[in-house]
C-alpha cells in the first residue's frame, strides 16, 4: 500500500498540474467533490525521493478530503518526455502529470494546444504568491511556447538547481580543501588525477555532462547572454567566449583523464551510482540527487557548494504539474496541486533533501536540507538561476548530447562541434521565433 502512495504522490504532483487548467475541458465548475470519480497522475520521481514522499501524503491528503481515488502511473523520464506529445493528444492522457519545464518541452505542448491554461486556477488559489518572480518564469508561455510570458501552463512546487557533490572522505584522504575558484577546483581535479583518481564521475549519454558543460559556459557569462541563449533576446555567438571556454574546457578535462572517455556511453545513472558506491570524488548534478544520496551513500562523509566562482548556474523552479487539454478532472487536478503547495508538504520536501518553494523555514529542522535550501536561496538572492542548456528548442537535448559525445571520443574538435551546436540550436530556434 505505501508503494502504491509513494508512486501515486508523484501522479498527484503532476494531477496538480491538471487541476490548474480545469477551465478548458474535463470537470465542468469549480467542483472537487472527487467521489465515485479516479484521478491519473503520472510522474518520474523515485519512492524514496523528497518529492516522492510529500506527494505520498497529498496523495493521502487528497483521497480524504474529495473522496477520489489516485491511480498513479510510474513513468521514466524519458519516456514522458519523448511520448508526451502523441500520449496528450489522445484519450490515453492522464489528469495530471509532472513535466519537464522550458521552451523545448511544456512551451513546445502549450503552444500545440496539448496542455491546460491555468490563469484562472492561478487566481483561484493564490499560487502566483507563493511562488517568487525568478521562478514563475517557467510556467508561463506565450502562444510560440516561449517561457517567461503569456499564461500559465504548470505550476513548480519545488526548486532545483545544480551543484557540486563531494566526497568528504577523499578531499580529505587527499589533502584537498573545497575550492572557492575555478583555478582552485582545476588544482584539484589534477591532484586526484595525480593519486590515480579519476575525479568526475560523469555521463555524455544523458544529461550531466550537458549540464557541466553549460555552467562552465556560465562562468564567462551574464544575464543578458542567458537571456540571448533562452529567451532569443540577442544573437548567440557560438564561437564566443562563453561557448568556445565550455566546449574547449571539457576538451581538455578529458585529454586531461579528469573526465573518462567512457562517460561517452554512460547514463545519469551510471554517473550518479558511481559517486555513491565512492568510485568518484564528485559529481556535478542537480539538487534533485539529494534525497537519494541522503538514503543510500552509506560508507563516507559527503556534502555539497556551488561551482566555485560562478555567479550563474543551471537551475529553476522545479519540473511542474501540468494539465492535459484532454484531462478528465481538471478540478480535481488543480485541488491536488493546491495540496502540494500547503506548507505540511512543503515541509516534507525540505526535510527530505529537496528544496520547497513555498514552505515555513520554521519547518525545516534536517540540517543538510537547510544546507541545500541555503545554497538555492543564494543563488535566487543573486539572480543567478539560468535555466538548462537543453531548454531552447525540443531538439537540442539530443543534439547536445551528441556533441559532446563526439568530443569525448575524439571525432571532432571543439571548435567544429561548436560549429554544429550552433547550426542546430539556430534552426531550431528559427522554427520557434518564425512559427
Amino acid at each position: 500500500m505505501r508503494k502504491r502512495h509513494l508512486a501515486a504522490g508523484a501522479i498527484l504532483a503532476a494531477g496538480a498540474l491538471l487541476l490548474a487548467g480545469c477551465a478548458s475541458g474535463g470537470d465542468s465548475g469549480d467542483s472537487t467533490d472527487g467521489k465515485g470519480k479516479t484521478l491519473t497522475l503520472w510522474h518520474f520521481e523515485s519512492e524514496d525521493s523528497a518529492m516522492g514522499k510529500a506527494w505520498n501524503q497529498a496523495i493521502d491528503t487528497f483521497e480524504k478530503e474529495t473522496g477520489a481515488k489516485v491511480k498513479f502511473e510510474a513513468k521514466a523520464f524519458e519516456q514522458i518526455r519523448s511520448t508526451a506529445s502523441q500520449v496528450l493528444n489522445s484519450n490515453e492522457a492522464p489528469d495530471i502529470l509532472e513535466y519537464n519545464k522550458g521552451n523545448a518541452t511544456a512551451g513546445l505542448l502549450a503552444s500545440q494546444g496539448l496542455l491546460s491554461n491555468l490563469d484562472d486556477a492561478v487566481k483561484k488559489y493564490g499560487w502566483d504568491k507563493k511562488l517568487a518572480p525568478s521562478l514563475q518564469t517557467t510556467a508561463k508561455y506565450d502562444d510560440k511556447g516561449i517561457m517567461g510570458s503569456g499564461s500559465w501552463y504548470g505550476v513548480p512546487n519545488y526548486g532545483e538547481y545544480v551543484e557540486v557533490y563531494y566526497n568528504k572522505d577523499m578531499f580529505a584522504k587527499y589533502g584537498i580543501e573545497v575550492p572557492k575558484t575555478q583555478d582552485e577546483f582545476v588544482a584539484a581535479l589534477q591532484k586526484f588525477k595525480d593519486a590515480g583518481v579519476t575525479p568526475l564521475a560523469e555521463s555524455a549519454a544523458e544529461y550531466p555532462l550537458g549540464q557541466l558543460w553549460y555552467q562552465l559556459a556560465l562562468t564567462k557569462a551574464d544575464r543578458d547572454w542567458v537571456d540571448d541563449y533562452q529567451l532569443y533576446k540577442g544573437k548567440v555567438d557560438w564561437q564566443g567566449p562563453e561557448l568556445s571556454y565550455a566546449t574547449k574546457t571539457i576538451d581538455d578535462w578529458v585529454g586531461k583523464g579528469y573526465i573518462s572517455k567512457d562517460a561517452s556511453g554512460l547514463k545519469a545513472e551510471d554517473a550518479g551510482t558511481a559517486f555513491i558506491s565512492g568510485k568518484y570524488p564528485i559529481f556535478v548534478s542537480g539538487s534533485w540527487w539529494y534525497g537519494r544520496f541522503q538514503t543510500e551513500i552509506k560508507g563516507y562523509q559527503w556534502g555539497t557548494f556551488l561551482y566555485p566562482g560562478a555567479k550563474l548556474s543551471p537551475g529553476s523552479a522545479g519540473n511542474m504539474w501540468a494539465v492535459p487539454e484532454n484531462a478528465k478532472n481538471k478540478a480535481l487536478a488543480e485541488k491536488f496541486i493546491d495540496i502540494t503547495m500547503r506548507p505540511e508538504i512543503q515541509a516534507i520536501i525540505g526535510n527530505n533533501g529537496g528544496v520547497p518553494v513555498a514552505a515555513d523555514t520554521k519547518d525545516i529542522t534536517d540540517e543538510k536540507s537547510k544546507e541545500l535550501i541555503a545554497n538555492f536561496n543564494t543563488l535566487t538572492g543573486e539572480d543567478g538561476i539560468a535555466y538548462y542548456p537543453d531548454w531552447p528548442t525540443s531538439t537540442f537535448y539530443d543534439q547536445l548530447n551528441a556533441g559532446l559525445q563526439e568530443l569525448i571520443n575524439g571525432t571532432k574538435t571543439p571548435s567544429a562541434v561548436n560549429k554544429e551546436l550552433g547550426t542546430e540550436y539556430q534552426s531550431g530556434v528559427d522554427d520557434i521565433v518564425n512559427q
